[in-house]
């Protein structure tokens, strides 16, 4: 008796294999860029995040970012080892802290973001302005119907 042959999909024919295909040579390649500084991907969002504000509570990053507080407080602990932040207690809550960039993460988070830049030219610059444009929108399109708010860090 012979089995009924099911029809397989091939592992190409799905989008999610070609965008994290993608993805992960997009990321792999930023994270060696920041590697070579002393940083992470899950860092360097942290430091962008707070490069806008002189000083925020672990609290507001968290919910800024879609992580939990105790993931920032540990992502804070290893900037801080690389003194890169600072905590301090909240002046307005001496309950609660802040966190703030150093001078140093300040002059550094420029040359991370241009890092970025560097590595989305190097794997996006063939795309039309037209091309990457419909890319993100469609990708943003994604997002937003699936609800997805943590920051893609890992």
């Amino acid at each position: 008796m012979s089995m009924p042959s099911l029809l397989v999909s091939d592992l190409t024919s799905h989008l999610g294999y070609w965008l994290r295909y993608v993805s992960n040579h997009v990321s792999h390649s930023f994270a060696r860029k920041l590697a070579s500084n002393g940083v992470t991907v899950a860092e360097w969002a942290l430091l962008r995040t707070l490069y806008a504000n002189d000083r925020a509570a672990p609290s507001a990053i968290a919910n800024d970012m879609g992580m939990t507080r105790g993931a920032i407080t540990k992502l804070a602990t290893r900037l801080i080892d690389k003194d890169l932040l600072v905590r301090s207690d909240n002046p307005k809550d001496g309950r609660a802290q802040t966190l703030a960039l150093t001078e140093s993460a300040r002059g550094l988070v420029p040359k991370l973001a241009a890092l970025a830049d560097q590595n989305d030219a190097e794997f996006f610059d063939h795309l039309s302005s037209e091309e990457r444009s419909a890319l993100e929108g469609i990708l943003k399109d994604i997002v937003a119907r699936r609800g997805l708010t943590t920051m893609p860090i890992d």
